[in-house]
C-alpha cells in the first residue's frame, strides 16, 4: 500500500505542476515571444504528463491489489475463526457470511482508498507550497482553510457512519434469516408454514431496504455538504487570486497558475471526501469484523497427549453444567452404554461436555484418567467423535460420504451396519449416486443412515451417537441397533437416545432425570421404572 500511496502522491503532484508549467511558459516564453523557450516548456509539460499518467496507472493497480489482498486476508482470518474448533465465533450462518463478504469488501475498499487520501493531502501541500512562492496570502488561505474543510467532512460523515452500521446490521439479519429458511425449507413445507416464513422474510427484507435507503440518503447528503463547503472555499481562492492580479501583486502567469491550481483543487478535495465517505461506511463493517475476530474461545486447549491407541474409558465426576446437576457417570473401555435423558437439554449439555464444545461449571470430564481440559484439542478429536443426528452430507457419492475418514473396506462394513446398502438399492447409481446439496435428494431416514455410516466408518476409540435413528422405521432401526453392536464390539460407544431398539442393544443403560443419574442397568431392568417407561415408550 505504501508504494501505491507514493505513486498516487506523485500523480497528484504532477497534476499541480501542470498549471505551474503553463504559467511559467506564459511569463518566460509567450510574453517574450521566445520560441525556443516555448518549445522547452512544452517539452517539460509533456514530461510532466508522462510521469503523472504512468504514476496513475501503477498507483491504481497497486491500490486495488492492496484492497483485494486486505479483504482476502481478512476473509481467511474470519474463516479460520469461524471454523476454529475452540468455538466462540457464534452467529447465524447467513450473518457470518454477510460479514465475510459485504463487510470485508467494505474494509478492503477503505484500504484501497487510503493511497488516494494520501495523494489528496500531497496535492494540497504541493499546491500551498507553489502558491506561497508567488503569493503568501494565497498560500496561507489554502493552508488555513483546508483543516476546517476536512473537519466539516468528518462531521458530515457521522450520520453516514451510523446509518451504514444500521444498514449492515439489517442486511446481515436478512441474510441470516434467508439462510435459515433455505436450510429448513423441507420442514417448513411439511408443516405448511411457507406463507408465515415468506411474511417474516418480507418484513425483514423491507427493514433492510429501508435501512439501505436511509444510508444512501445519508451518503448523498454527506457528499453534497462536503462539495458545497469545498466549492465555497475554492470560489474564495479564485476571487482572491483575481484581486491580487489586478493589484499587480502577481504576474499573469502566476494568476494563470493560481486559477489552474484553484480549478484543480476540487480533485484532492474529492479524493479526501471519497476517503472520508469510505471510512464512515467501512468503520461500521470493521467493528462487525472485529467482533468476530475478537470473540474469545469457548474452550482453551491443553497440552497433554494420549497413547497411540486410547483405551476409551470415559468418566464424568461431580459435573455441573446447564441442567446437569452433580452428575457422576462412568463408561468403561469397550462398553456400549445407552443414555436416556428425561430432559432433551440434559442430552445436549452432555454432548457439549463429551465433545468439549464447553467446559463444565463444576467437576471434571476425563478420558483414560486425563481431564479433557488438559488434552490438546487434536488429540481429543482423534479419540472422541460426537455424531449429531442432524449432520449434513456432502455433494459427493454415497460411498464418498461414508468413506471420508477411512478406507473403502471400513466404509463398506459401516454401510452394512447402518443399512445404507438398502438405501443404495433405491438409488439410480447405487452407492455411486451423487447426492444433492446437504443430501437433500434423500429422505430424512436415508440421510440419517448415511451420516451414521460415516461416523461408524471413522472407527474412533470413543463414539457418541445422538439419536441416530429418529427418522428410521422400527424394523430397520432394530437391524441398525444390531449392526452398531456388532461393528463396535470392544470399542467404547455411547448412545444418547430414547429409542427402545438402540437402548436394548446396549450393554448398560443410564437414565438421567433432573440432571443426575436416576437409574442404571439393562433396558429390560429399567423398564420397570414408570419414569423411564414414560420417556422411552412415550
Amino acid at each position: 500500500m505504501a508504494g501505491a500511496a507514493v505513486l498516487a502522491a506523485g500523480h497528484q503532484a504532477g497534476e499541480v505542476l501542470v498549471p505551474v508549467v503553463i504559467g511559467a511558459a506564459i511569463d518566460t516564453a509567450v510574453a517574450t515571444g521566445s520560441l525556443p523557450r516555448l518549445l522547452l516548456w512544452l517539452g517539460v509539460l509533456a514530461a510532466v504528463f508522462a510521469v503523472l499518467s504512468t504514476s496513475y496507472r501503477f498507483a491504481e493497480r497497486k491500490a486495488q491489489r492492496a484492497g483485494e489482498q486486505a479483504a482476502h486476508d481478512l476473509r481467511l482470518r474470519l474463516t479460520r475463526r469461524v471454523l476454529d474448533p475452540h468455538g466462540g465465533a457464534d452467529g447465524l450462518p447467513g450473518t457470518l457470511v454477510s460479514i465475510a463478504t459485504g463487510d470485508v469488501k467494505r474494509v478492503g475498499q477503505l484500504v484501497a482508498a487510503i493511497p488516494y487520501g494520501v495523494a489528496g493531502l500531497a496535492a494540497l501541500i504541493v499546491s500551498s507550497a507553489v502558491l506561497l512562492t508567488s503569493s503568501v496570502t494565497l498560500g496561507l488561505v489554502i493552508l488555513l482553510g483546508t483543516p476546517p474543510v476536512l473537519w466539516l467532512s468528518q462531521l458530515a460523515g457521522r450520520p453516514l457512519e451510523r446509518r451504514s452500521h444500521h444498514e449492515q446490521e439489517r442486511a446481515a439479519e436478512a441474510s441470516g434469516l434467508a439462510a435459515d429458511l433455505v436450510a429448513g425449507l423441507r420442514v417448513l413445507k411439511g408443516i405448511g408454514a411457507e406463507q408465515a416464513a415468506v411474511q417474516r422474510y418480507r418484513r425483514t427484507s423491507q427493514r433492510s431496504l429501508a435501512a439501505a435507503v436511509r444510508a444512501a440518503r445519508a451518503h448523498g447528503m454527506h457528499n453534497g455538504a462536503v462539495l458545497a463547503a469545498t466549492g465555497i472555499f475554492l470560489a474564495l481562492i479564485a476571487l482572491l487570486g483575481a484581486h491580487l492580479a489586478l493589484a499587480g501583486s502577481i504576474t499573469v502567469g502566476e494568476l494563470v497558475a493560481a486559477v489552474g491550481i484553484a480549478q484543480f483543487l476540487p480533485t484532492p478535495f474529492h479524493l479526501l471526501t471519497y476517503v472520508s465517505s469510505e471510512r464512515a461506511r467501512a468503520r461500521a463493517s470493521a467493528e462487525r469484523v472485529a467482533r468476530v475476530l475478537d470473540a474469545g474461545p469457548q474452550v482453551h486447549p491443553g497440552t497433554a497427549k494420549l497413547p497411540a491407541e486410547p483405551a476409551g474409558e470415559l468418566r464424568l465426576a461431580g459435573v455441573r453444567h446447564g441442567p446437569l446437576r452433580a452428575l457422576d457417570l462412568h463408561v468403561a473401555s469397550g462398553e456400549m452404554v445407552g443414555i436416556a435423558c428425561e430432559d432433551p437439554a440434559a442430552a445436549s449439555a452432555l454432548l457439549e461436555l463429551v465433545g468439549r464444545d464447553s467446559d463444565p461449571e463444576e467437576g471434571a470430564v476425563t478420558l483414560d484418567g486425563i481431564p479433557l481440559a488438559d488434552l490438546e484439542l487434536d488429540e481429543l478429536r482423534r479419540a472422541i467423535l460426537v455424531a449429531d443426528h442432524d449432520a449434513d452430507l456432502f455433494e459427493e457419492s454415497v460411498l464418498d460420504n461414508v468413506a471420508v475418514h477411512g478406507s473403502r473396506d471400513d466404509a463398506q462394513r459401516a454401510i452394512t451396519a447402518a443399512a445404507v446398502d438398502l438405501v443404495a438399492e433405491t438409488l439410480p447409481d447405487g452407492l455411486q449416486t451423487v447426492l444433492a446439496e446437504r443430501g437433500s435428494s434423500l429422505s430424512g431416514g436415508q440421510r440419517q443412515r448415511v451420516a451414521l455410516a460415516r461416523a461408524l466408518a471413522a472407527d474412533p476409540p470413543v463414539l457418541v451417537l445422538h439419536d441416530p435413528t429418529t427418522a428410521v422405521d422400527p424394523v430397520t432401526e432394530a437391524a441398525i441397533a444390531s449392526g452398531i453392536a456388532r461393528l463396535r464390539a470392544s470399542r467404547t460407544t455411547i448412545l444418547v437416545t430414547t429409542s427402545p431398539a438402540l437402548l436394548a442393544a446396549a450393554d448398560r443403560v443410564v437414565f438421567l432425570r433432573d440432571g443426575a443419574v436416576a437409574g442404571s442397568g439393562t433396558h429390560d431392568e429399567l423398564a420397570a421404572d414408570p419414569a423411564y417407561r414414560a420417556v422411552v415408550f412415550a
